[in-house]
């Protein structure tokens, strides 16, 4: 059987920490930004978690 390849796009969305927690950014921060205010722009600027039941995004990350 083949080796599995790897999803590129979760690959260049996610990663993961030195503890093994998985991180993603926040959406919506490329244009149209202005509008937005202060503390939506801050916001923005934060990364995420993952939650730790979406196992399907560790799967398709392997190789």
């Amino acid at each position: 059987m083949a080796k599995q390849k790897t999803n590129k796009r979760v690959a260049k969305t996610f990663w993961k920490t030195g503890s093994g927690k998985l991180m993603r950014r926040k959406s919506g921060q490329a244009h149209f930004n202005s509008r937005e205010s202060g503390n939506t722009t801050k916001n923005k600027r934060r990364d995420l978690a993952v939650h730790k039941t979406n196992l399907k995004i560790k799967l398709l990350m392997r190789g």
